[in-house]
């Protein structure tokens, strides 16, 4: 019985995965799942599945709890209460499933094609792990081992000369009982940091930084696939920057000019003062409108970059959201100026549905 329970459910996942790989695009353009997320699942809203449900058996007029009543008495609540209209449309039937971060990320890496990161750098944090490598006459029936049980108990009864192979049937007995037993072991895992950037000055609106929110999910999702110990960093700017929580990053309201570089310069000494290169993956991104307050402040950008930034990460990444109100010119100046540098990739996100292509701009290099 437990053996079919866990192919049902397989199967269900399988499923489950499928509808969500059909409707990929349409996850990744809405902020739907985000606010569902917990420390390790996400849940996902699926109103196309159907999930099975009982239904009583009209043809038999009596059993558990029928009593005297007529057809259509209500049960359990006041006929007069209630004050909707009757309808002749179908009701929506929303449930919602469970998938972990990996499988999450394992899906969107297949459908977007997202090649394997590897990670730069020699050093490893050493994390604890457990593993079931032996067996043992001693356990908790959790770990029974049902297998090794059947085989001891055959083993058993040929020995005792009780086994007949024309009516093979197999008794265990307590003796017979093994158990699964596991060890600490030492896993070696790579260290990693993401730090969001993001123009809040006066000309990204709402619009924007919902595209940024949507986006920066799926970037986190797909990274903390690839690394267990991932850290992540939040760093707002108008003319000044500074350092947030996660919610005041997406919440705080427009205002002000834009000064690039303070973001840029406040990135650059938090990687120098924290993070070592030599033991840290670094991924920066940044995103805004491609306003800047001028074209010195565009050239101090590119200094940093140059001199502070590109040489210690394992790729920097600018997103321009188009917005009504930035000119844009900002993407053109970093284009030209690292036109042949691998290590800053750039991305231009019209809108909700530009986010896949510019997931896949930004990690389809597998850096």
């Amino acid at each position: 019985m437990v053996e079919r329970i866990e192919k049902d459910l397989a199967r269900f996942k399988n499923i489950v995965k499928g509808k969500i790989r059909q409707n990929l695009k349409k996850y990744m353009s809405t902020g739907e799942m985000i606010g569902k997320k917990g420390k390790d699942l996400v849940s996902i809203p699926m109103p196309q599945i159907e999930i099975p449900h009982f239904k009583f058996d009209e043809k038999k007029g009596k059993g558990v709890g029928q009593g005297d009543g007529d057809v259509g008495d209500p049960i359990g609540s006041d006929p007069d209460e209630g004050s909707g209209k009757a309808g002749d449309q179908e009701g929506q039937h929303t449930i919602e499933v469970e998938l972990t971060i990996e499988e999450l990320a394992e899906i969107m890496g297949e459908e977007l094609e997202l090649p394997r990161i590897k990670p730069k750098g020699t050093s490893r944090i050493d994390t604890e792990k457990h593993k079931y490598s032996g067996i043992s006459t001693a356990g908790p029936d959790s770990l029974r081992h049902f297998k090794r049980t059947f085989k001891e108990a055959l083993k058993r009864q040929i020995s005792l000369g009780n086994y007949n192979k024309d009516n093979p049937v197999i008794i265990p007995v307590k003796p017979d009982t093994r158990y699964r037993t596991w060890k600490q072991v030492i896993k070696q895992e790579t260290n990693a940091v993401v730090i969001f950037m993001m123009d809040v000055s006066g000309s990204m609106e709402e619009q924007q930084k919902e595209v940024v929110r949507i986006e920066t999910f799926w970037i986190d999702t797909w990274l903390q696939a690839h690394y267990k110990n991932l850290k992540t960093r939040y760093i707002v700017h108008d003319t000044v920057a500074k350092e947030v929580d996660r919610e005041t990053f997406f919440k705080l309201k427009e205002s002000g000019g834009t000064i690039i570089s303070s973001a840029y310069r406040l990135c650059a000494d938090m990687i120098k003062t924290e993070y070592n290169p030599d033991e840290w993956n670094i991924y920066p991104f940044h995103f805004s409108d491609g306003d800047n307050w001028s074209d010195r402040d565009n050239q101090e950008c590119m200094n940093i970059l140059e001199k502070e930034l590109l040489p210690f990460v394992n790729v920097f990444c600018y997103g321009q959201v188009e917005s009504r109100y930035g000119s844009g010119r900002f993407l053109r100046e970093i284009e030209k100026v690292f036109k042949e540098d691998e290590r800053l990739i750039t991305s231009q996100i019209e809108n909700k549905e530009a986010i896949l292509k510019s997931i896949k701009d930004f990690l389809g290099k597998g850096k």
